[in-house]
């Protein structure tokens, strides 16, 4: 009996930690409205970090809202590598 609830506490735990994982790679992948969306939000994109996020949003306040999401090239510190992996992810609204 004490083997069964050994084997079932592990397995919940196991269970547990897997759809925790899960839950948190769907966080990641949400898509961003880059007119929109704040500095620490941004920084939920593949490779970009403050300094990026910072620039992202000045670069909309200086310039408008984007038009396109390739227009995100415009800003520096965004490269065809950093777009490629973000581009299903990036929506203008």
């Amino acid at each position: 009996m004490v083997r069964r609830i050994v084997a079932f506490a592990l397995l919940a735990a196991v269970v547990t930690e897997s759809v925790t994982a899960r839950a948190a790679v769907g966080e990641n992948h949400d898509k961003i409205n880059i007119n929109t969306a704040s500095a620490k939000e941004l920084q939920k994109l593949e490779g970009v970090g403050h300094t990026v996020a910072e620039r992202i949003v000045h670069y909309r306040e200086e310039h408008g809202p984007f038009k396109r999401g390739e227009d995100l090239r415009k800003v520096e510190g965004i490269g065809a590598g950093l777009w490629e992996r973000n581009r299903e992810r990036i929506v203008v609204k």
